[in-house]
């Protein structure tokens, strides 16, 4: 077992199910799973780790208890303590050495992300399922973007990710008037990809399995930088992963698995 997975990750739970699926919960469910500066550094030292160890094909984040996450921890904002201590210049500071290494660190990871949304979703909790891959959300959760009713703005990088998923216009009105969107409202504006419970979460988790993970991998890669690139771009790319894929043992085995008629077996070469 690799040592990452032994240790212990404060206001985290982990456990490597079969195939490969790491589950990660977010355990602080006496404060809703708000982000703690403890859960933070966990989230961002452990998944790059998960990320380098081959038996973790896909991760999979929900939330302990009734809800899946917060965002900022309320009772902290009140005592300007933690993330939410200091003077403006020292707050900056602290945004940027802090909470927003969640949303550099998931773009950076090239393994495919589910998140099962169990309850609400709010202000970062809300960006943060944001930033997964693939969404799932229980018919109990909601999602509510209520940084401005708090006089905050989503410092947690929002403004970037939730516009990309469902829209501009949409964006705007959960921003701007911080109502809360139900998940059979969400599943409608393409903001989960499915309303169901864990299981479902966990089967759209195991339907990653079934793709040969380097061209998965890349796949995502090629989809992020779709979003910010040129055509010409994006096709240089593209040939550049694919000549790395076609050559690739796994491209060899699903050929002859679809000659012979039978599942492939994917190994990641």
């Amino acid at each position: 077992m690799s040592t990452w997975l032994k240790q212990t990750w404060p206001d985290l739970k982990i456990s490597l199910l079969e195939g490969g699926i790491l589950q990660i919960t977010l355990d602080r469910a006496e404060a809703s799973n708000a982000f703690s500066d403890e859960m933070i550094e966990s989230l961002v030292t452990m998944m790059p780790l998960a990320e380098k160890d081959p038996s973790v094909r896909v991760f999979l984040i929900t939330g302990a208890g009734k809800h899946f996450c917060a965002g900022g921890d309320i009772k902290a904002m009140n005592d300007r303590s933690g993330m939410f201590a200091g003077a403006s210049n020292e707050l900056r500071e602290r945004y940027q050495q802090g909470i927003q290494r969640i949303p550099l660190m998931m773009e950076s990871l090239s393994k495919p992300i589910v998140t099962f949304v169990n309850g609400a979703a709010v202000g970062a909790g809300c960006d943060f399922a944001c930033m997964a891959d693939l969404r799932v959300a229980s018919d109990k959760a909601f999602f509510a973007e209520t940084f401005a009713k708090l006089g905050l703005v989503p410092g947690d990088g929002g403004t970037y990710f939730l516009p990309r998923i469902i829209g501009w216009t949409r964006a705007m009105e959960m921003f701007l008037t911080g109502r809360r969107v139900s998940s059979a409202e969400a599943l409608s504006w393409g903001m989960v990809n499915r309303v169901g419970d864990f299981d479902h979460a966990l089967e759209l988790a195991r339907s990653c399995l079934d793709m040969a993970p380097i061209a998965l991998q890349m796949t995502k890669k090629a989809l992020k930088l779709s979003q910010r690139a040129e055509l010409s771009q994006a096709l240089d790319q593209l040939s550049a992963f694919q000549g790395i894929t076609q050559r690739s043992l796994d491209h060899e085995e699903a050929v002859k698995a679809l000659l012979e008629k039978r599942p492939a077996k994917f190994v990641g070469k």
